[in-house]
């Protein structure tokens, strides 16, 4: 799983990125959604085992869990550098966006509503499609099934990124009580290089677990400094970017960094924008950090909230590739992967479709981007650019 391929140049995986980060409207969800169509479906990066197994990884390690996954299949697929580019393509639209809207530009976002409306109807048929074919792959069997079943209704009874760590956990321990009765994969087997490659990662794996807990030490000793204070809320958010709001608006807000009215401002901006949500701190950055010119501290912010997920996730991946060959991580994954199932099946319930369905119309417009989507096999911009037409027009 952890062989890298290099044939692919940096430049190209900064492109696939940069056009997702473009298009992936809806949160983290959906952007799982769309992730799933461009390296599964579309370019065979990796199957659905594999992308199941890095999904539910991604869970377990704080920042946006759909930026997580974004850096692994880039890391997989080109190494390190492949996955920093791939953040950056992924993350720069969004961003750029934040920090124009700290230069002053909040009057566009009324003016984008209905379109971006459209775009979430168009999250819904994705992660509708994504469902479907996950659960058809990881749930072949009953167990599986009910496994996927009752991780979605422990999620929408008690929402929260707590639960959704939990429902993961949850599968993994019925899969590991089912383990006799679950197919295991053959084992794998590492060559020489494979070998040198591992202990080459376990090194950067060690050095990022060091430094990220130096540095969330440190940010405890600097509450008066914005790039600690966006750094702590990346380290200790799991869940995605709607759980670090309350954490930043304690620190940036009370503080006196920000006022509430712009803070909730941007919020609201950020909310009506493609990619992860984190780029939120760009536009605090920007306003609050007091840099000349004001970019700079946009930038700086951005960084700081997304690299403690980074380097958690470095220093993780390299030990998970080793585990996952043993029997009894095979059959925790395989609960893991049916309890990914009912995370996709529980949050297209709420939010996406609370979101993205409001009316009989936006039914249609959804049944009909599904069905372009699922049995046409329409391309995914085509049917995301249809569907913020047609919310625009209806």
């Amino acid at each position: 799983m952890w062989e890298i391929n290099k044939k692919i140049g940096l430049f190209t995986i900064f492109l696939i990125y940069l056009r997702l980060g473009c298009l992936c409207f809806g949160g983290p969800i959906a952007h799982m959604g769309y992730f799933r169509y461009e390296f599964v479906d579309r370019r065979k990066w990796l199957d659905d085992d594999a992308y199941a197994e890095l999904l539910a990884l991604c869970q377990f390690v704080p920042g946006p869990s759909s930026s997580q996954l974004g850096f692994a299949i880039a890391w997989q697929r080109g190494g390190l550098t492949a996955a920093c580019a791939a953040w950056l393509g992924f993350t720069l639209p969004s961003a750029l966006i934040m920090i124009s809207f700290g230069y002053g530009f909040f009057a566009l976002e009324g003016q984008i509503v209905a379109f971006t409306h459209g775009l979430l109807i168009a999250a819904v048929a994705i992660v509708a499609k994504a469902t479907l074919e996950l659960g058809n792959k990881l749930c072949p069997d009953l167990s599986r099934m009910a496994i996927a079943v009752l991780s979605a209704m422990l999620i929408i009874s008690l929402p929260g990124s707590l639960t959704q760590v939990g429902a993961i956990v949850f599968g993994a321990l019925i899969g590991l009580w089912l383990k006799h009765q679950l197919p295991m994969a053959r084992e794998l087997t590492s060559t020489p290089q494979n070998i040198k490659q591992t202990r080459t990662l376990r090194k950067i794996a060690f050095g990022a677990l060091l430094v990220s807990a130096f540095l969330l030490i440190g940010s405890f000793w600097m509450n008066e400094n914005i790039y600690a204070l966006h750094y702590r809320a990346g380290a200790l958010t799991f869940g995605g970017g709607h759980v670090v709001l309350p954490l930043l608006n304690g620190t940036i807000v009370s503080g006196g960094l920000v006022s509430e009215p712009i803070f909730l401002a941007g919020y609201s901006a950020a909310q009506a924008l493609p990619g992860p949500l984190f780029t939120l701190s760009a536009f605090l950055g920007t306003l609050g950090a007091g840099t000349s010119p004001a970019a700079i501290g946009g930038v700086l912010a951005l960084i700081a909230i997304f690299i403690p997920g980074i380097l958690f996730l470095i220093g993780i991946l390299p030990y998970w590739s080793i585990m996952r060959q043993t029997r009894w991580a095979q059959a925790g994954l395989r609960g893991a992967n049916a309890a990914v199932v009912g995370l996709l099946l529980a949050a297209l319930i709420h939010p996406v479709c609370t979101h993205g369905i409001q009316n009989a119309t936006d039914l249609s417009i959804g049944f009909l981007a599904f069905l372009a989507l699922y049995r046409y096999k329409a391309p995914a911009w085509l049917v995301v650019l249809g569907s913020g037409i047609a919310g625009y027009l209806f």
